[in-house]
This record gives C-alpha cells, structure tokens and sequence, in this order.
C-alpha cells in the first residue's frame, strides 16, 4: 500500500482470514491483556451514544491505542440494537479503523461487529482456561443464544477440547433451537441440550458462560451452581450485586468495567469500594496473582468491560494477513494530496 491508500476488509474476508485460528487469536486477546496491563495502552473510557426515550439501544465509541510490538492506534464503533432480531437482523453492528501511530493517517477499515464477537470469544476461552484450570469442563452452560454465545463455543472447543457437551437457554425458545441446529453443523460431534429454564442450566455445569442483553440485573441467587465452578459473566449485567460481592472477582480492567452500571459498578455503588475486585485476568496470566481465591470452592466470575485494545490487537492480525494473502479492497488515493508544500 502506498501513502494516501486504504485498505477496506469485508465481513466475510473477515471470516474466511480468521477460520480456524482461534488459538491464535486466544494467544492474540492474551498478549494485548499483558501490554495493557504494563501500561503501554492507552485507553480511554468508551463513550456511549444514547437515544431520548430509549435507554435499550446504544452506539459505542472505543478509542486506544497498543502500544510494544503492536504500534496501532485506532477506533471500534459499534451499535447495540436488540430490536434488529425482530427484524431479522443481527443485534450489533460495527466498524473498526486503524489508524497509523506515526502519522495518525487512517490506513485500514474493517466490518467490526465479527472482530467485537471473536474477541469477546476468545477473552471468555482465556479465562477459562485460566480460572478453570485443571478442574472438569466437558459440560458447559451458557445462558443466551446469540452471535456470541456461538462465538464462545466455539472459542471454549478450541481452548479446552474436553468439552463434549452444551447445555442452552434463551428466553426465545425459536433462537434457542437456532442456536443448537448451528452448533450440530459447525461443531459435528458435541452434544447441545435446550434447558427448560435458567435454574437448569445454573445447575447443570461447573462452567457457565452468559451472554444475554439484559439491562439490569435478574440473578439473585447462585445457591443451584456446584462449588468451585467458574461463570463468565461476559454481559456484564445479568448477576446482583449482591451475587457479585459473594464470589471470587476477576475482571479485565477494574476502573472500566465500573461503568454504565454494570453488576460490578452496582456492586461498587452498594458499598462505596472496589475491594471486591480481586484482581484482573492479566495479572493472573502474569504470575502476580493466583487463579482463584484461597478459598478454591468459592464461585469464580469473570467480569470483562470489553477492551478498545482488544479490538486493535485482532483487527492487526486480520490487517497483516489480509495484506499478506492478498485479500481486502486497496481504495488507491483515498486520502487527498498534502495541501503543505514539500520543503
């Protein structure tokens, strides 16, 4: 690409670049996790569009910057719309641009929304691999049958192949049997169940992923979850804050996730402190901190705000391979001739 030129990704190049790399994109959510926490990011805190009258749709703003081998700065925007899906639309949707460190000049555009969903996918696989090492995961609950959970399935086979069997619920039933045909298509072997309810599927597995869109929460009480067992609370408002400040905490950066009221922010604003948070995937990743607290059988939630640098570390690796198979649209000239005179 010359100077000027940009280069444009389409979803389903997107796709086809990523197919079978979700190990390496786990490894790619790790890494940038590690930069950030060695302070080499910068991240400031989304902004959220919102709409008068409406507080369910949003559209969000995610700056940052990677700083170390990365060198990539750039923007996700991205919208929530849960009506789409009565429309037959996907509920998000999404662009990421990326933007030269050097000179600040826009070099590439990406469809973002399959970016957001594979690495909110592969965030959830790391940790668990990481909280729920060495304890028995061949069943796994998730609670939601969207884009994402189907993204973190097939994160969770990837990272820890033990897993033979879903058990699934979604408040839509419809979806939910959506949700277990494409799992039978993609996945060939694993075993998916449709739970009658969400009681079931909180006593069905000592790993729980959910990914729903609610906007308050609705689970108050985790008396049904086995010991020990590790929840992915990937959308960030489906637990008490009550439920929240009896578990072991984890999340991904501590002052983002207490926005926007999330479980965790809730929990923050009950008792005036965020002592609860016991410390960060990275930190864990990084040997500062042990998996899980002393106490080994008390229930594990990871809490993920969703990370811009996430973002940018997965739009790299899909920039650099498209560059280098040779896929995406090169618009030449997209940028105008400097006004500035050379000197």
């Amino acid at each position: 690409m010359l100077s000027g030129d940009l280069l444009i990704l389409k979803g389903p190049e997107i796709n086809s670049l990523l197919a079978g790399r979700e190990l390496e994109i786990i490894q790619t959510v790790r890494m940038a996790y590690e930069t950030h926490a060695r302070g080499n990011s910068s991240l400031p805190h989304s902004l959220f569009l919102r709409f008068p009258d409406n507080q369910r749709d949003r559209i969000i703003a995610l700056p940052a910057y990677l700083g170390d081998d990365w060198g990539v700065a750039g923007i996700k925007w991205v919208s929530s719309f849960p009506g789409n899906l009565e429309l037959g639309l996907d509920r998000a949707s999404a662009l990421v641009v990326l933007n030269s460190s050097l000179t600040g000049r826009p070099e590439t555009i990406l469809e973002g929304s399959l970016i957001s969903a594979k690495r909110t996918a592969a965030s959830a696989a790391l940790a668990a691999q990481i909280l729920h090492d060495g304890r028995k995961a061949d069943r796994v609950g998730l609670i939601g049958c969207g884009l994402i959970s189907f993204e973190i399935a097939r994160f969770l086979l990837a990272g820890l192949p033990q897993i033979k069997h879903f058990t699934v619920y979604d408040l839509d039933a419809a979806r939910a049997e959506q949700f277990k045909r494409k799992c039978r298509k993609a996945f060939g072997e694993v075993e998916v169940e449709i739970a009658k309810d969400m009681k079931t599927i909180l006593g069905s597995a000592s790993l729980i992923s959910m990914a729903t869109t609610a906007i308050t929460p609705h689970i108050d009480d985790l008396s049904g979850v086995a010991p020990g067992s590790t929840i992915l609370h990937i959308s960030l408002r489906d637990l008490s804050p009550q439920v929240i400040l009896s578990c072991d905490n984890v999340v991904d950066d501590v002052d983002h996730v207490c926005r926007a009221q999330t479980s965790v922010h809730l929990a923050e604003q009950l008792i005036g402190n965020r002592d609860f948070m016991r410390c960060t995937l990275a930190d864990i990743s990084m040997g500062k901190a042990s998996a899980r607290r002393r106490d080994a059988e008390s229930i594990s939630v990871f809490s993920p705000f969703g990370l811009g640098v996430l973002d940018l570390a997965l739009s790299k690796l899909v920039r650099d391979l498209g560059l280098k198979l040779g896929q995406g649209t090169i618009i030449p000239s997209f940028l105008p001739e400097p006004w500035v005179e050379d000197r």
